[in-house]
Order: structure tokens, then C-alpha cells, then sequence
């Protein structure tokens, strides 16, 4: 019953971040609304990490296998791609790179910044 309700929490915010979406007129995905209705609410403490982190932790795990219809969709369309397919060679693994090194970065200043309040 845990699980169920811990997905549902997730489901909740993935649901209020569609409603977003359609509310608000900006370029943003849906996805990215509801990690931050997430991360508000946990900052908030309105949940607590322990109310969805079994779940989180599930889906975090399970990721790989939801590329799988991207790439599908990907072969599928190579007619299309198939005009720009060095470009994106080029762009890709430099926006990956990109991409890891901004990740790593702001995950170091934040774990110095954790650090700097315990020493406190």
C-alpha cells in the first residue's frame, strides 16, 4: 500500500504539472513543471522525502527501459534524420558532455555548500 500511495504522490504532481502546462503560455514541458511543483514541495516540506522516495528510487532505476520507445520512434523515422544525421553526431555528444559537466558542477557546489553549513 506504501508504493501505491508513494506513486500516486508522483502521479499527483506529474498530473498538476500538465495542468501547468496548459495554465501557463510558456515553451515549457510538462515534465519540467512538475519537478518543480516536486522540488517546492519538498523544500516546502509539504512531503517529505520518505513519502516518495522508494517510488522515485523504482523509476529511477527503471529509466533505461523508457528510451526504449524513443529509440523505436528513432528507426521509425530515418527518413526524416537521415538528411541531418552528421550535424546531430556533432551536437550530440558535445550537448551530453555539456550537459554532464553542468550536472557535476552544480552537484559539487552543493554538496560544498552542505558541507559548509554541518561545519558551521
Amino acid at each position: 500500500m506504501k508504493y501505491i500511495r508513494q506513486f500516486g504522490i508522483i502521479l499527483g504532481v506529474t498530473c498538476a504539472g500538465e495542468a501547468c502546462r496548459y495554465l501557463i503560455p510558456l515553451p515549457v514541458p510538462a515534465g519540467i513543471y512538475g519537478l518543480l511543483i516536486l522540488l517546492a514541495l519538498l523544500a516546502f516540506k509539504v512531503i517529505r522525502l520518505e513519502q516518495v522516495k522508494e517510488a522515485g528510487t523504482f523509476l529511477i532505476e527503471i529509466m533505461p527501459v523508457m528510451f526504449i520507445p524513443a529509440a523505436a520512434g528513432l528507426v521509425t523515422s530515418w527518413e526524416q534524420i537521415s538528411g541531418i544525421v552528421l550535424p546531430l553526431c556533432v551536437i550530440v555528444p558535445f550537448t551530453t558532455c555539456f550537459v554532464m559537466f553542468a550536472a557535476g558542477k552544480a552537484t559539487d557546489y552543493m554538496i560544498e555548500k552542505k558541507k559548509g553549513k554541518r561545519d558551521e
